[in-house]
Formats: C-alpha cells, sequence, structure tokens
C-alpha cells in the first residue's frame, strides 16, 4: 500500500475538506495543537538559565525556532511516510492527515519536510556554533529521528520506541540542550527537570497511540500501546502523569529547588478530564479530546514549573 513520492493513489477529498485552503492544509499538516511539545521544555530550560543569571536572548530564541521546526518538520514526515507506508487510511480516527485526506500531494509534503528540516539546520548551525560539539550531536540525532521516526528501514514509532524519541527529545535533552546554549554547563538537576516535562509529553503520545491501537496493529505499526494493550497503556498514562507530578518534590529535597517549584502541581488541574477519559473510554474516538486536553496540561506544568524557578532564583547548584 505505498507509493512513490512522484506517484499516485485515489484520494478524494472529503465534502467537508474541500473547502480547505492551500493555507489551511500546510496549517493542518504542521499541527499546531502538538507544538506546545516543543515550547515547553525551551521555556523550562530557559527559566532555569534566567533563575542563575546565565539567560541569553538570542540562543534562547534560536532553541525556540529550532524546536518549532523540528516538530513541524517531524509532523509533515509522519504524514507522509504514514501514508506511504499504507497507515493512514479512510477509516483514521484522529485529526486530518493532509497527504491521506488529498488536501497536499505526497511530493509536497515530502518537500515540505526538506524545507523545514533544512531550516531546522540552518538554525542548528548557530546553536553549534554557540554550543559546540555536543549541540551538533543533539542537533544530527533530532534531524535523524524526526525522519526515521516513521521513515527508513527501521522506524522508531513501528518497533515500539517512538515514546522513548519523544521522552529524550522533549524532555531531558530539550531542557538541558537549552540550558547548555545560554549557560555552557550541565548539571544532573536538568534532566530531573527535563523528566518532568518529557513523561507528560510522552503521554500525549500515549493519548494518541492508544486510540490508533487496533487500526496500527492492523498496519502493522507496532507502537507501544500496540505492546501494552490497552489496559498496559493506561496504566502507563497514569504512571507518566504520576511522575511528572513527584518531580519537583524530588528537585527539592535532592537540588534544594524551592517551594516555588510546586506551582506546577496546579497545572494536575487540567488532568482530571483526560485521565477520565483514558480510563473509561469505550469508543477510541472519545479520546480525541484528550489529546488537547494533555497538551493543555503540559502547558501549565512547564509553564508553572519555569514561574517556580525564577521565582526562586538564585537557588540551586547552578547557581
Amino acid at each position: 500500500m505505498g507509493e512513490s513520492p512522484g506517484g499516485s493513489r485515489d484520494r478524494s477529498i472529503h465534502p467537508a475538506l474541500q473547502q480547505v485552503s492551500s493555507v489551511q492544509a500546510w496549517l493542518l499538516a504542521i499541527r499546531p495543537r502538538t507544538l506546545p511539545a516543543a515550547v515547553a521544555p525551551v521555556v523550562v530550560g530557559t527559566a532555569m538559565a534566567a533563575a542563575h543569571q546565565a539567560a541569553d536572548l538570542f540562543p534562547a530564541l534560536a532553541a525556540l525556532v529550532g524546536a518549532l521546526l523540528i516538530q513541524m518538520g517531524t509532523n509533515l514526515a509522519n504524514d507522509y511516510f504514514d501514508y506511504i507506508r499504507g497507515t493512514d487510511t479512510e477509516e483514521r480516527l484522529g485529526p486530518t492527515r493532509v497527504t491521506q485526506a488529498g488536501l497536499l500531494s505526497p511530493r509536497a509534503v515530502l518537500t515540505g519536510t526538506v524545507v523545514t528540516l533544512g531550516l531546522a539546520t540552518a538554525v542548528g548551525a548557530y546553536l553549534v556554533w554557540i554550543g559546540g560539539l555536543p549541540i551538533l550531536v543533539i542537533g544530527l540525532l533530532a534531524l535523524i529521528c524526526a525522519v526515521i521516526y516513521t521513515g527508513g528501514p527501521f522506524p522508531l514509532a513501528y518497533h515500539g520506541l517512538g515514546d522513548v524519541f519523544a521522552f529524550a527529545f522533549f524532555g531531558p535533552i530539550a531542557v538541558a540542550g537549552t540550558y547548555w546554549v545560554q549557560a555552557a554547563f550541565f548539571e544532573w538537576e536538568l534532566v530531573l527537570a527535563g523528566t518532568g516535562v518529557g513523561v507528560l509529553i510522552t503521554a500525549i503520545l500515549v493519548v494518541n497511540n492508544l486510540r490508533d491501537r487496533e487500526g496500527d496493529a492492523a498496519a502493522g505499526k507496532r507502537t507501544l500501546a500496540v505492546y501494552l494493550g490497552e489496559s498496559g497503556s493506561r496504566i502507563q498514562y497514569l504512571t507518566l502523569l504520576a511522575i511528572g507530578a513527584i518531580v519537583p518534590l524530588v528537585g527539592l529535597f535532592v537540588y534544594g529547588w524551592t517551594g516555588w517549584v510546586l506551582l506546577s502541581l496546579l497545572g494536575y488541574r487540567f488532568a482530571l478530564q483526560p485521565v477520565e477519559r483514558v480510563m473509561t473510554f469505550a469508543d477510541p474516538a472519545e479520546l480525541n479530546p484528550a489529546l488537547g486536553e494533555t497538551a493543555r496540561l503540559v502547558t501549565w506544568y512547564s509553564g508553572l514549573l519555569a514561574v517556580g524557578f525564577l521565582l526562586g532564583s538564585p537557588a540551586g547548584p547552578l547557581g
């Protein structure tokens, strides 16, 4: 069920989508609702740098732009490769995939992927100039993983490794990398803060894969949700949220974070609805709202954690 980039497949546009403009189609393709996953770790890493008088505006902005471009490039690549592999079909339960829906051609989406990741590379060159070899390694790995997440001979998402990628690159690596390009310094508390962000971002992916579990299994896409099953994925979701709540407490006792970081726990008021949906859904389509609700949890948790670091400045061994 594939085609070459320049090939063709019968992709009739659903009547409800026929009035979608080209600009709207590209907005659908980059999936704006997923972008908090790129913003959150940069905000936390920059707040930690600011709390220790090491913030630097231009590297921080470059880290933010680079993270957004990587996220958008990954989304475009997923849209393209999932269509080429035949994973996305008309039975898809999630948000519209523009290639499968016929809104954009496979070649256009592939070109968009290359352009977006090319821009990310340009931004990354500046960050490498600032941060040196560690940022070069992180940047190259991020670019490679953006493609092989669903592309290449061993796509990560098709072998149960998507969750690992999401956690690492949108959690500890992103937070520590953001801090490094501003302060040129590393400490393990950066990994702890990144863990709190990363587990909640991974929880978004868990909801997505739990919703698509049956279709993915039929298409040969062996996500972790396919391996764990419905009950196992529910446990995974709750475990990830629990780890996120524990992180600021560990920071208090291990790294001397101030009590202000506990503000992050106020974000958990937004966890009630998605938890209820994940634990009680009967139809997988009922999980669609839980995606946005979990993303909202990520936004509030990360934003309040960042505020906590700023209000508690100066503190901790990084100072």
